[in-house]
């Protein structure tokens, strides 16, 4: 066994011997969307038995418009991945943008993530590891992966050791997004499961103006090669129809493509472990 701890979340354990992913819509468009895909992805995930949980935002506060879709807001966001939760009997993760909204939303999600851009807000780490929750914080695109550890230590020190630690790229040149897969490894030796978003690593941000572009082309290329560099955990962002999502639809992909990416995954995770 290494050294990198593992996680217990309901019946299963993060970051060990199986692999997990996180994945679903960007942001909580419709009850409907999010009951489609969280029974299409607890289908394939059974089926290829792999853990899972069910990820979608109650509101998305980094945008690039004022006009951008942002979500339902806290209240009605939260309500419907209440339904989710109970409807699939699935486990939650959701991200905050303020340190207030922490404990509300942790009556529902079992993960708090912390948004890339937020990633050193002191207070909002605080806050997240006080709930007792599993924090997941999300490497800023302007953060050297070893810039990591301070972080982890802002949650340990509030009395939470249940951290996870996801890379989503790194800020290259203006619109551009390229990711190091040294940083796998180098967040690993702080001893926590690293996530890869691969989703996330696909995005242009800004790249269309009023919002951020992307390439969903290389999102199964990213995926595959983060298993090969370690990788405990994936994030994705997925939608029945990506092309009609409300946001991130560019980065995103579709359901019906999700069985065999995370077959492909799953086997070379297995052949890495």
């Amino acid at each position: 066994m290494d050294n990198i701890k593992r996680i217990k979340l309901r019946d299963f354990e993060i970051g060990g011997d199986k692999l997990t992913i996180l994945a679903g819509p960007c942001a909580a468009e419709s009850q409907e969307i999010l009951d489609e895909t969280a029974k299409g992805l607890k289908e394939i995930t059974k089926e290829l038995d792999i853990n899972f949980v069910f990820k979608s935002s109650f509101d998305k506060a980094n945008r690039s418009s004022i006009t951008s879709f942002r979500g339902p807001g806290l209240e009605k966001g939260l309500k419907m991945l209440a339904e989710v939760k109970e409807k699939f009997d699935l486990p939650i993760v959701t991200d905050i943008h303020l340190p207030e909204q922490a404990e509300i939303a942790a009556q529902v999600a079992d993960i708090i993530q912390i948004p890339a851009f937020l990633c050193r807000q002191t207070d909002l780490l605080v806050a997240a590891a006080k709930t007792g929750k599993i924090v997941n914080i999300k490497k800023g695109q302007f953060l050297a992966p070893e810039q990591m550890e301070s972080l982890i230590k802002k949650v340990k020190d509030s009395g939470n050791s249940n951290i996870l630690l996801t890379d989503r790229g790194t800020s290259f040149g203006y619109n551009n997004l390229v990711v190091d897969f040294r940083g796998i490894p180098i967040m690993h030796s702080f001893g926590y499961p690293v996530v890869f978003d691969a989703t996330h690593s696909v995005q242009l941000p800004g790249a269309n103006g009023v919002c951020s572009g992307g390439d969903r082309r290389f999102v199964p290329v990213l995926a595959k090669a983060s298993m090969a560099a370690g990788a405990r955990v994936l994030f994705f962002e997925i939608h029945p129809e990506p092309d009609k999502a409300k946001c991130d639809g560019p980065n995103m992909i579709a359901l019906k493509d999700a069985k065999e990416l995370f077959s492909a995954c799953k086997k070379i995770f297995e052949v890495v472990r």
